[in-house]
């Protein structure tokens, strides 16, 4: 991570309440997960002012590969964009900006290995379902805020867990991350 980069993403965790970003422990076990499965094409669900973006693209950067990352709110995707602009990360990012589900369902064609959900908790079973075909075998879905945010996400957990494409685990980071490894179709 070169130092702008480490720059913005201290600054950036300033802003954790306000954005709600996911941790600095979370947004490094991304990174470091997206190069250890070599990931070419994710997709993160809730850009939000980019902090966890940033961690991906900078992991994306080492393999080659690229993001596409959808946001509801104007505001906080233009923060985003200035930021990746800002790192040198920009090239490396697709923004979309409107209802994630409808985007995924009408615009979004490619297949990814990694797919992050932090967006608005009672729609991460619609996520969940929408992203599943998108999925590569041996791709992974990371969804955060499974533990502090437990009866919202109740639905996609149950869901997930019980799909037998799936091997399931949450994991103790803050907020509780639920890693999602997908064996077969």
């Amino acid at each position: 991570m070169d130092s702008k980069l480490k720059e913005r993403i201290t600054k950036l965790e300033k802003t954790q309440d306000e954005f709600w970003n996911v941790s600095h422990q979370t947004g490094n076990f991304i990174n470091m997960l997206i190069k250890a499965m070599k990931a070419k094409n994710v997709l993160e669900i809730g850009t939000s002012n980019g902090y966890s973006g940033l961690w991906i693209a900078d992991a994306l950067k080492d393999t080659k590969g690229h993001l596409t990352t959808i946001e509801f709110w104007e505001k906080r995707q233009s923060l985003a964009r200035e930021y990746f602009e800002e790192c040198g990360l920009s090239d490396i990012a697709t923004f979309k900006i409107g209802q994630a589900y409808n985007i995924i369902t009408n615009e979004i064609k490619e297949k990814f290995d990694l797919v992050f959900i932090d967006a608005n908790k009672q729609e991460y079973i619609k996520f969940y379902e929408a992203v599943n075909p998108l999925l590569n075998i041996g791709g992974i879905i990371l969804a955060d805020n499974i533990i502090s945010h437990a009866a919202k996400v109740q639905p996609f957990v149950e869901a997930i867990s019980e799909d037998e494409n799936y091997q399931v685990q949450i994991l103790d980071l803050p907020d509780g991350l639920l890693m999602a490894y997908k064996i077969k179709e």
